[in-house]
C-alpha cells in the first residue's frame, strides 16, 4: 500500500464570522483547497466532513455543488477533524478512491461546551461537584501533573506566551496580539493554577484538505505532501481523562502516546525524526503533558525545554507554529484539521513570516478531544 499525498489546503479565518455561517464558512475553506490542488469542485470523488455546532457537513453540497459524490458525516468531539482526516486516508490507501476530499468547520455560541452529564454515561453529581467544567477539569488534571513532575507555574506562563507570539504572526488566528509574560502571569486566575490567557475560546473556523493516491498526485503537483502515518486511538483502562469520574490507584494509558506509538510504526520513523509538531493545547498544561505523552521527552524535561526555548519557531522542536488553540480558538471539527494545514504551509516553505527556519522535512500533528480520544498524523516531503 503506498502513502496519500495532500495536494491542497484551504482554510477560513478563525476567530468570529457573525455575517457567515459555518457551512458558509466550511464552503469557503473548500473552494480554497480546490484552487490551491487545481481541481474542480466534479473532480472530487468522495468526502468526509464534520462540525459539532456549524451544521451538517454533507449539506454544502448545495452550495458547491450537486454531483451526486459520496459525503459522510464524521462526529468525534476535538478529534473529529482527525478522524475525518483518518477515513479519507483509509479509502485512499485501500485503493477505492484516488481524490477526495476532508472538511472540518464550526460555529461555537459564545459560552459553548456545556455539558449533560448524562451524555457521557456520567451520574449527574459529576456535574453537580464542578467537574463537567472542563476549565477545572484540566486545572485538577495539570496539578497532579505539575506535583508529581517538578512543573512550575513558569512553563504555564512561557507555553502562553509563544502561543500569542506565533498568533501575531499568522493573518487567520482570532488572537493576533503577543502578550508579555507579565500579561499572562497576572491574568485572572480561572482554575487553579490555570489563569485567562492560558486557556482558548469556543470560536469559529474551517479548514479543507484534498487528499490523492500518488499517480494522481504526480499529475497534480511536483511538491506533495504525503502522509506517512495516521492513527486514532482511545484511551486504555485506568487512564485520567476529561469526563473521567474516577481516578485509578495504578496510573492507566491514555490515548495519545498510544495513538503516537501506532502513528510512528506506521511511519517507519521515532520522535526524535520530528521537525515540527503541532500538539493539542486546549489549555497551556494540555502542551506541556502532551510533549511527553507523544514521545517527545520525558515527564518533568518540559521545564528545561520551554526556558530554553526549544519548541520556539527558531528551536529545536518548534510546536504550535501557528498559535495553536490558545490563539486560534477551537472550532471543534476544524481544530484538528489546522494543525495539517499549518504543518502542510511550513513543509511548503509558505508561512510567510512564522516560517520555521531550518530545513523541514517531517511534521507531526496531535489532537486531543473528550472523554479520552487522540488523533496523530506525521507529514514529510
Amino acid at each position: 500500500m503506498s502513502d496519500v499525498a495532500i495536494v491542497g489546503i484551504g482554510i477560513h479565518p478563525f476567530g468570529r464570522t457573525p455575517d457567515r455561517t459555518g457551512l458558509e464558512q466550511g464552503a469557503f475553506a473548500v473552494r480554497q483547497a480546490l484552487a490551491d490542488a487545481g481541481i474542480e469542485w466534479g473532480d472530487v470523488q468522495f468526502a468526509y466532513g464534520g462540525s459539532q455546532d456549524g451544521g451538517n457537513a454533507d449539506t454544502m453540497v448545495e452550495e458547491l455543488g450537486l454531483t451526486g459524490l459520496q459525503f459522510i458525516n464524521v462526529a468525534n468531539g476535538c478529534a473529529t477533524g482527525g478522524s475525518a482526516l483518518i477515513s479519507a486516508y483509509g479509502a485512499i490507501r485501500s485503493g477505492q478512491y484516488d481524490l477526495g476530499l476532508v472538511v472540518g468547520f464550526d460555529k461555537h455560541e459564545q459560552g459553548s461546551f456545556r455539558v449533560r452529564p448524562a451524555d457521557w454515561g456520567l451520574p449527574e453529581w459529576y456535574g453537580e461537584v464542578g467537574f463537567a467544567l472542563t476549565t477545572q477539569f484540566f486545572a485538577m488534571k495539570i496539578q497532579r501533573y505539575m506535583a508529581l513532575h517538578g512543573i512550575t507555574d513558569d512553563a504555564l506562563i512561557r507555553v502562553a506566551e509563544k502561543a500569542f507570539a506565533n498568533g501575531a504572526l499568522n493573518p487567520n488566528a482570532w488572537r493576533r496580539r503577543a502578550l508579555s509574560y507579565e500579561e499572562i502571569a497576572q491574568s485572572t486566575m480561572i482554575s487553579d493554577p490555570l489563569r485567562q490567557y492560558m486557556f482558548c475560546s469556543p470560536g469559529e473556523g474551517a479548514v479543507a484538505l484534498i487528499l490523492t493516491s500518488p499517480k494522481r498526485a504526480a499529475q497534480l503537483t511536483r511538491h506533495p505532501v504525503w502522509l506517512k502515518g495516521a492513527t486514532m486511538r482511545t484511551r486504555g483502562a485506568g487512564s485520567f481523562e476529561v469526563f473521567s469520574p474516577s481516578l485509578s490507584v495504578e496510573d492507566g494509558e491514555g490515548a495519545s502516546p498510544i495513538a503516537a506509538r501506532a502513528a510512528f510504526a506506521m511511519a517507519g520513523i521515532g520522535p526524535e525524526d520530528i521537525d515540527i509538531a503541532q500538539l493539542q493545547d486546549t489549555e497551556s498544561g494540555a502542551e506541556i503533558m502532551h510533549m511527553a505523552e507523544n514521545g517527545f521527552c520525558r515527564d518533568g524535561e518540559q521545564e528545561k525545554w520551554l526556558r530554553e526555548g526549544w519548541t520556539r519557531l527558531d528551536g529545536r522542536l518548534p510546536v504550535n507554529t501557528d498559535g495553536g488553540c490558545l490563539a486560534n480558538g477551537e472550532p471543534i471539527g476544524a481544530s484538528g484539521l489546522r494543525q495539517v494545514y499549518e504543518t502542510v504551509l511550513q513543509l511548503r516553505g509558505d508561512a510567510g513570516a512564522r516560517q520555521v527556519p531550518k530545513p523541514l522535512r517531517t511534521g507531526y500533528t496531535h489532537v486531543y478531544g473528550a472523554p479520552g480520544v487522540s488523533a496523530v498524523t506525521i507529514l514529510a516531503r
